[in-house]
């Protein structure tokens, strides 16, 4: 008790940096909703959870999963109407890295959509994982 008592401002610090590590730790980019690659397959597989990649057209022509449905993050206000049937179904949102999904995540919650998660790592990832993309137009 007497060495907090002494080093007051060392032990606020230790605190808070303790709080903010474990806080960062366990709030990743994409929160609880944040799946690896094997977790968005196997939620594909179960549950018939649709794709929407959120990149930029000439991004998804350069390779894509195969079932994914392409509406770029800046437009996904406007066509939110095209995912209506998907409202209470699993959505996995993928970008890139990861950074954007977690955005637009939020703003499709915001519309309604109860059942989103990201890809952890996105679309590099996914490669990583030895998952399959298709070049060209899809959805």
């Amino acid at each position: 008790m007497e060495f907090i008592q002494q080093n007051l401002l060392l032990v606020a610090v230790a605190v808070v940096s303790g709080t903010l590590l474990l806080g960062l730790s366990v709030r990743r980019p994409g929160g609880s909703r944040s799946l690896t690659p094997a977790q968005a397959t196997m939620l594909i597989n179960r549950e018939n959870a649709q794709l929407l990649d959120i990149r930029e057209p000439n991004e998804y022509l350069a390779g894509h999963p195969s079932d994914a449905r392409n509406i770029p993050s800046g437009s996904l206000a406007e066509r939110a109407g095209e995912l209506e049937r998907f409202k209470d179904k699993p959505v996995i949102l993928v970008c890139q890295s990861g950074a954007r999904a977690s955005a637009a995540c939020s703003k499709l919650a915001k519309l309604g959509f109860s059942r989103l998660h990201t890809l952890e790592g996105g679309i590099g990832a996914w490669v990583e994982a030895g998952l399959p993309l298709k070049k060209g137009s899809g959805k």
